[in-house]
């Protein structure tokens, strides 16, 4: 896998992921919002994902559940907000695991860029409380467990495309 993704801190309570794949923008769209492909490229490869549930509307609710080899679990849960097929999505985050799911959850808008030739940019701009929340997230290796996920999807989107 190659280093495909670009994080950047561009304020003081945001994430800037950016990642682009070579498939269709309706296709990344659907493997990004329904749960049987999600379930596919979320997280680490020798996790398992025993809850994958999303309803992806204006009013519906997400949750996720990564399961370690040790046992370790990492819950998600959030609140869809907007969804302006298939260009953008906007919805809460919440890292269900004490002390980062206290406070305000966090506010995740992506937008899919269609590149033309069956490429796709994606841009997700993740927005926090304040700095401190931030950086926790930054520490908890964020970065490389997005990109190792993005790289599964990019796997995936090959065989689904």
């Amino acid at each position: 896998m190659t280093p495909t993704l670009s994080v950047e801190t561009p304020t003081d309570n945001e994430i800037v992921m950016t990642r682009e794949f070579s498939a269709p923008r309706g296709l990344v769209f659907k493997a990004m919002t329904q749960a049987e492909h999600i379930r596919e490229w979320w997280g680490w490869s020798d996790w398992t994902m025993p809850v994958c549930e999303m309803d992806c509307r204006p009013g519906g609710s997400y949750r996720f559940l990564g399961r370690g080899p040790n046992g370790e679990e990492v819950p998600f849960k959030g609140d869809v907000l907007e969804v302006e097929e298939p260009s953008r999505i906007v919805y809460t985050e919440i890292f269900d695991v004490a002390p980062y799911n206290q406070g305000e959850p966090s506010v995740v808008t992506t937008v899919f860029e269609d590149l033309g030739g069956s490429r796709t940019r994606i841009v997700v701009t993740c927005r926090y409380e304040n700095k401190m929340v931030r950086d926790a997230v930054l520490e908890t290796g964020m970065e490389r467990g997005a990109a190792h996920s993005y790289d599964r999807l990019a796997d995936l989107l090959e065989r689904i495309s």
